[in-house]
């Protein structure tokens, strides 16, 4: 368990999968009603978030009174995105907030975490993608400090859509391991 600034972090186990897909679910739902056309609800289910915990890292991040303020998941390759690339990067996706209880500043707060989470393994990189349609989400990963580094305009979701994707990187080296 880590805490950074009354927040807690721990890794998820299975027992928090069905936590994690409402988490999904009120995101998506909050996205649709928001005009982002990103998350659809019922998308994940609790065998994805098992997955992702065997295949890579899956964190909850609870507020002080250990209610779940949101999650990410962090993957060690993305290649369905950037193709085959060295190991120098780790992967954040599904960042999610629990916009009605969660403190402000959540969502910086586990980008800041995986970040150094990412770091701590010696990686100088990390990653993560948005869809090309959605500017305010862009916005918000820019202001976090992230550039952009280039553009997959074919991706295909499990449902066979197709869609573009922005990929935005963050150089770690000056990050300071606390």
């Amino acid at each position: 368990m880590i805490i950074d600034e009354g927040i807690v972090f721990r890794h998820a186990a299975e027992k928090d999968a069905g936590t994690l897909v409402a988490l999904y679910d009120a995101a998506a739902r909050w996205m649709r009603a928001s005009g982002i056309d990103q998350w659809k609800p019922g998308e994940k289910d609790a065998a994805h978030f098992t997955a992702r915990m065997r295949d890579g890292e899956v964190w909850i991040a609870a507020d002080a009174d250990g209610r779940v303020a949101g999650a990410y998941e962090l993957w060690w390759c993305d290649e369905e995105a950037w193709g085959v690339q060295p190991p120098v990067a780790g992967y954040v996706h599904r960042l999610m907030v629990e916009r009605e209880t969660a403190p402000a500043g959540t969502g910086r707060r586990m980008l800041e975490h995986a970040e150094r989470r990412i770091a701590r393994t010696g990686r100088e990189r990390a990653r993560l993608d948005c869809l090309s349609t959605n500017p305010r989400l862009l916005a918000y990963y820019q202001g976090a400090g992230y550039r952009v580094v280039g553009e997959f305009p074919h991706k295909e979701g499990t449902d066979g859509r197709v869609y573009g994707v922005i990929l935005l990187e963050k150089r770690l080296d000056q990050l300071t391991l606390v």
